[in-house]
């Protein structure tokens, strides 16, 4: 069947004028049939490359130093001045060591939405919290003497949460944040603990300070702490190690010296517990609390009424939750800037626009190429972000000073979508008279993430792919929630359900999906355990995602 459909697809016309002259309420039908026989396909595709040389890959491109005030030739939208994101980052910076906290303006378009004063009021507020407790000061000294100690008696002054890496980049970039959050409102401290492969990816978020777990931690082992480590709060819940004393809040109670809070998506129904409104009550009494995830499990804060209140003031607008945090936080070093900033200049600063693709296949849900291949196809042309091709022309020599450039940025693991498009769009103009070029810094083909060199390639096509004016992600993918939330993009989401006869949909915000959340309301809440349909008022929202049924996100 599918080399039927190959075959076929070499011989329609692509140029989806049937497509476009229909009525708005016929298209959804159309495009059912148009991503099996892929009419308007070809089209315009990750529409790729005008001309026959190869992007350079990552291990060949020489970083030249950073270069400040760089921007595509459609640059109105960026706004270079805006330097400290509204009152988002602190000024306190050498902006040496790290050109991209302040220099990310340059490249992205500039963001509608301004952080609230009082979540930047909270932030200076953290940053001298943290600065009073980071490594090595006299109340970190303090907090660990009482870890080592094995119990306590309640908070000390300086209370933190340790971040545990677990999976790819996306997936540590979307808990950083969340656990970032999760840190600011309960007044405890964050720290990361950085692996090698992590090593010299990101700058230092707060002035005059460090966020890095000191190599001399107390607890050695908590890199094999999973579901079955005895210092989690599901199974200290479970084995009464944690009891109705102290959820109940008793000053009399001996509190563990820390609690390990296991939530990555295979996590049981102990462990989901953590979102219960007593359980965050006693954590916070708790000094050391070790964390690792590997979801965005925001949406989940927000159905606390623990926070609701303070939630509802760090953010006005509830669904820019993710794109401040992401923004305050991530800045890549210098290493990695390099290689953005360079790349950006040799093949997408001259354009006028510039779409970004994601492509994202997972080994337990596969996809064929061709599905694949028709569904970025028929997305893009559907939704006007690629222009289509003219196939009964060949292309000319394209004007210098007239023509309309449009490059298009993929991400994918694989080279083969880009190979397949990029020779058809240098023989053949497109119906718009745009020039569309297509570039592809990588292709790794298999992700590693042990390897630094691959997570410094993939931390840089994040940064790329946030400067698009437009970009197409595919479903359940981490690293496209990153790049969209900071860019403050709404992306056209490749979807997945079989229900659906849209090859993508677009998303109302920037939020990423928490992909597997505990039950709602909080049945798993016992009414011993719990405040079952405590979050009534702030069910209004957290809602469905767009490419997850069973998934939920922030919406205002």
């Amino acid at each position: 069947m599918e080399a039927r459909r190959s075959k076929s697809y070499q011989s329609l016309d692509m140029s989806g004028d049937n497509l476009e002259a229909q009525p708005e309420r016929h298209r959804n039908r159309i495009l059912k049939p148009c991503v099996l026989l892929l009419t308007c396909s070809v089209s315009v595709l990750l529409v790729f490359h005008v001309g026959t040389h190869r992007t350079p890959s990552w291990e060949l491109l020489r970083p030249v130093g950073t270069v400040a005030g760089i921007g595509r030739k459609n640059s109105s939208s960026r706004t270079p001045n805006d330097r400290l994101l509204g009152g988002l980052l602190s000024p306190e910076f050498d902006e040496k060591p790290c050109f991209s906290r302040y220099q990310s303006t340059l490249y992205r378009k500039a963001s509608p939405h301004a952080p609230s004063p009082y979540l930047i009021r909270r932030l200076r507020e953290y940053e001298a919290l943290h600065k009073k407790c980071a490594p090595n000061t006299d109340l970190y000294n303090k907090s660990i003497e009482k870890l080592k100690s094995g119990r306590s008696n309640g908070p000390m002054e300086c209370n933190y949460v340790v971040w545990i890496p677990h999976n790819g980049l996306g997936n540590r970039v979307l808990t950083i944040v969340s656990s970032f959050l999760y840190a600011l409102l309960n007044n405890k401290v964050l720290l990361v603990h950085i692996p090698s492969d992590f090593t010299d990816l990101l700058c230092e978020p707060f002035p005059g300070t460090s966020w890095v777990l000191p190599s001399d931690f107390p607890v050695h082992n908590f890199l094999d702490f999973d579901t079955g480590t005895p210092q989690s709060y599901g199974n200290m819940l479970r084995n009464k190690v944690i009891d109705d004393e102290m959820l109940s809040g008793s000053s009399n109670a001996t509190l563990p010296a820390y609690v390990y809070h296991h939530l990555p998506w295979y996590y049981n129904h102990w462990d989901k517990l953590f979102f219960c409104g007593d359980a965050q009550r006693l954590l916070r009494r708790i000094t050391w609390l070790l964390l690792k995830s590997d979801h965005y499990f925001v949406p989940s804060l927000f159905l606390l009424q623990e926070y609701e209140e303070e939630l509802r003031q760090l953010f006005v607008e509830r669904a820019t939750t993710f794109h401040h945090l992401v923004r305050y936080l991530v800045h890549p070093t210098n290493a990695v800037w390099d290689y953005v900033t360079s790349y950006y200049r040799a093949h997408l600063a001259v354009a006028d626009e510039m779409v970004g693709i994601q492509i994202r296949v997972f080994h337990n849900f596969p996809v064929p190429f061709e599905s694949m291949l028709r569904q970025v196809i028929n997305c893009s042309l559907s939704e006007g972000i690629l222009p289509k091709v003219n196939l009964q022309e060949w292309a000319a020599p394209a004007s210098k000073t007239n023509t309309k450039v449009k490059a298009v940025l993929v991400a994918s693991l694989f080279s083969e979508y880009v190979e397949r498009i990029r020779d058809m769009y240098a023989k053949h103009p497109t119906t718009t008279g745009e020039v569309v070029s297509v570039h592809q810094p990588s292709h790794e083909e298999h992700q590693h993430t042990e390897q630094r060199g691959h997570n410094i390639k993939a931390l840089a096509e994040v940064e790329l792919l946030s400067f698009s004016d437009a970009l197409i992600t595919s479903a359940w993918s981490t690293f496209g929630y990153v790049a969209q939330g900071l860019g403050g993009l709404q992306p056209w989401i490749l979807l997945r359900h079989t229900q659906s006869d849209l090859p993508c949909r677009q998303a109302m915000s920037s939020e990423p999906c928490y992909l597997m959340p505990p039950p709602f309301p909080s049945s798993h809440c016992s009414k011993d355990h719990g405040d079952a349909g405590e979050a009534a008022a702030a069910r209004q929202y957290v809602m469905q995602c767009e490419d997850e049924l069973g998934g939920i996100k922030v919406f205002d």
